[in-house]
């Protein structure tokens, strides 16, 4: 099924990411971390459908995304800081693999932060544990929604950047040893959204580290 949804507010929240708001309808429901299939309904875009995640909550009134634009690259993502108040889109159906399993580690890479910003808000309003995010991005400049991450009591961020030098950001990547410093429970649900390389490395580095495959959540075929 397909739903049209209606731009209420828009957000720049990063040099290059947004934050966008539409009405919710009555029949559209979801799980936390889920995603639907967006696209534009403006000449050209229509057809050009993309896979965005919702960062509300499944309880919330309205629909929130936030989304990373590449002005380079032709089409959905590249329209986005030009999208209007009352602009619509069209939204299948929610479907996706990484979904609520509790709290636990999560690794996010650049926009593969979406789907936990949704889980970890629901999981805090729950009051459900505490959870651990360690989120890698090029620069400080690129952390998605840093400043909630540092006031949400019930999450521990370890913010991760390739260059830049600022306090309380580690500079390098995530591997073995910086997993085997900041994780000591291996019997735990652990997260993993980002590029397909970041997802492969991570993966790799914690079964380095001795976390079985049945305790990783990814997508499907990833």
């Amino acid at each position: 099924m397909t739903h049209t949804l209606t731009l209420q507010e828009i957000e720049q929240v990063t040099p290059d990411t947004y934050r966008l708001m539409f009405n919710r309808p009555e029949d559209f429901s979801f799980e936390a971390g889920q995603a639907t299939e967006m696209a534009i309904l403006k000449d050209g875009l229509r057809d050009e459908g993309r896979k965005f995640t919702m960062t509300s909550r499944p309880g919330d009134p309205h629909l929130e995304f936030v989304i990373k634009s590449y002005p380079d690259h032709e089409g959905v993502t590249a329209e986005i800081p030009n999208l209007q108040m009352t602009d619509q889109v069209s939204a299948t159906d929610p479907f996706g693999a990484i979904t609520d399993h509790g709290p636990g580690v999560f690794l996010a890479g650049g926009a593969g932060i979406t789907p936990f910003i949704s889980i970890l808000r629901k999981q805090q309003q729950e009051g459900a544990g505490e959870a651990r995010l360690i989120f890698a991005n090029k620069s400080p400049e690129d952390i998605i929604l840093r400043d909630m991450w540092q006031s949400m009591a019930s999450v521990d961020e370890t913010f991760v950047v390739d260059e830049g030098d600022a306090p309380d950001i580690r500079t390098g990547h995530i591997d073995k040893p910086m997993l085997e410093e900041l994780i000591d429970e291996k019997d735990q649900p652990f997260y993993i959204c980002g590029p397909h390389p970041f997802v492969d490395a991570v993966r790799d580095a914690l079964g380095d580290i001795g976390v079985a495959d049945d305790r990783i959540v990814t997508e499907k075929g990833w």
